[in-house]
């Protein structure tokens, strides 16, 4: 196991000071890996009581290794080599940064657009074999996948349940309908685990190990990492990191992560969904921003923004500067000192840390609309390749950039805006870009998601955490549309009802949305670059 670090100056430093001693007082580091429900309060007993079944996933998901190995082995001697995991959430960022990590490829298939599911169903299909994660099976996107991949199995005259492996709870609707149907292979995991705490479940292991990665070597290091926790201890790392995450005063409560060469590939986009829907809910919480090295909010000085530093060993070259903190440690390490720290941080912020009361609306909403199936909403204006609609905040703009001007003028001093590109992520990787020039323009934080992946994991702190955001939705029609076998809807309809039932809840809730539609693809996304590199011009 490469060596844990951990090092915090400024906010953070004082943060862990001023909570360590009562940290270890009250035994929380024992209490949680002997998953005390009562930590979190009264109110979140019950939910605490069925959600700490994290602190021993190792052990527990240590029998699913052999099974793994050998349907990797079976698969190979058939010619089958390529993975696809169909899952959203925890479900599929734990994996992909596993594989990612382990420089073994996955495709994951966390998207609507029916451009990237197009791609996906015609990549390789005769060596694919499908994994679908779900705790319930009842996840939209996650279901119409794999309706979608049945069907071009079939096409292809290929026996699908040869081909489709299943990971969900044990007596889920998808668990018994997969056995009665007769897939390959179906895969349980540990119900008392939320899905963003499942990395080391079978839902990060079944993905990660068919594709190739030694799953039996992360456990073991998750092990040996567990047992350092599970001390009552001024110097438990999970203890001062959780302290840094939820116990400044007055509360910095935007987390920049930013990786200085820790080796770990995407950490920062699993660790968003795990702090932002574990924090955000009841008017708190803590945003994540993931952010490259060069991140300008590292220069802002804002007195809400605290920096975590990701590195590969803490050395004196790493040591923590300003109001930051620096950790150091392998993948399965970090994961589990994040999973503790964040409980941590939850009894601090006084939350419960382990129930989403705010994801579900949108996905409410969405719901709606594919049975409504309204009209759209007419475009404010058009400008070049993008329909605009917006609010009253709008002041008159007529133009893409002057829209863009009046919604960033919304924001707060204690503001953010979260970007949220409704497209193919892995034919326009470009629009991420925007990150950087939007934060110089505005001096404050911006956090950029993939719809409809965010809506599982930022989607949570955008509806319940402080309501201090402004959203920039960025959609796009596209020529290309895939059906979803018996269900009454297409996936570009699916897309669509998601865009629109997020900004729905949102505008519910007061906060301002920018819809920035797309009616050529690739005009649309050099039209956008322009305009936000234009800002700072």
């Amino acid at each position: 196991m490469s060596t844990l670090s951990y090092d915090a100056a400024g906010a953070a430093a004082e943060a862990t000071s001023r909570h360590l001693g009562e940290l270890v007082q009250d035994r929380v580091a024992t209490r949680i890996i002997a998953k005390d429900a009562t930590l979190w309060g009264p109110d979140a007993e019950s939910e605490s009581a069925i959600r700490l079944g994290w602190v021993e996933a190792p052990a527990v998901s240590r029998p699913l290794v052999a099974g793994i190995v050998s349907l990797r082995e079976e698969l190979a001697a058939e010619g089958i080599d390529h993975v696809v995991l169909c899952g959203m959430g925890g479900s599929s960022l734990a994996p992909e940064v596993i594989t990612a990590t382990a420089g073994v490829e996955l495709t994951v298939l966390d998207s609507t657009d029916p451009e990237q599911v197009a791609a996906a169903l015609a990549d390789r299909l005769d060596r694919t074999v499908v994994v679908v994660s779900s705790k319930s099976g009842s996840t939209v996107e996650t279901d119409s996948q794999r309706r979608a991949f049945e069907a071009a199995f079939d096409a292809a005259g290929i026996d699908a349940k040869r081909r489709i492996v299943i990971v969900t709870d044990p007596g889920s609707p998808l668990d018994e309908a997969a056995r009665a149907a007769g897939y390959r292979a179906v895969f349980n995991a540990d119900p008392n685990v939320g899905g963003r705490f499942s990395a080391l479940t079978a839902f990060g292991l079944v993905p990660s190990g068919l594709a190739g990665v030694d799953i039996e070597a992360l456990l073991d290091e998750a092990e040996e990492t567990l047992e350092i926790l599970n001390e009552d201890d001024t110097d438990n790392i999970g203890l001062a990191l959780g302290a840094a995450l939820g116990g400044t005063v007055p509360l910095r409560d935007k987390i920049v992560i930013v990786d200085n060469g820790s080796g770990i590939v995407g950490f920062a986009d699993w660790a968003e969904q795990l702090i932002a829907e574990s924090t955000g809910k009841f008017g708190k919480g803590v945003l994540p921003v993931v952010a490259p090295t060069d991140a300008p909010e590292l220069t802002l000085g804002a007195e809400d923004v605290l920096v975590v530093r990701l590195v590969a060993t803490n050395d004196d070259d790493a040591a923590a500067t300003g109001d930051s903190a620096v950790i150091a440690g392998g993948l399965a390490s970090q994961m589990v000192v994040w999973e503790f720290a964040v409980a941590v941080a939850g009894r601090l912020l006084g939350i419960n840390p382990f129930d989403q009361p705010d994801v579900e609306a949108a996905k409410v909403a969405a719901r709606g609309l594919l049975d409504a199936r309204p009209e759209p909403v007419p475009a404010d204006f058009t400008d070049g390749a993008i329909e605009v609609r917006g609010g009253s905040w709008l002041n008159g703009a007529t133009t893409a950039e002057g829209a863009l001007k009046a919604l960033l003028a919304q924001l707060g001093e204690r503001g953010y805006l979260s970007v949220q590109a409704y497209l193919d992520r892995i034919a326009y990787p470009q629009l991420a870009s925007v990150r950087n020039p939007l934060v110089s323009s505005t001096g404050r934080p911006v956090t950029f998601g993939w719809g409809p992946r965010f809506l599982h994991s930022t989607g949570q702190f955008h509806k319940g955490g402080p309501a201090v955001g402004v959203f920039l939705q960025i959609t796009a029609a596209s020529g290309t549309d895939v059906s979803i076998p018996e269900r009454p809807f297409t996936f570009g309809q699916l897309i669509t009802a998601q865009a629109d039932g997020d900004a729905q809840v949102l505008a519910e809730h007061d906060l301002p949305v920018l819809r920035l539609h797309f009616t050529d693809r690739a005009a649309g996304v050099s039209q956008f670059l322009g305009l936000v590199d234009g800002l700072n011009a």
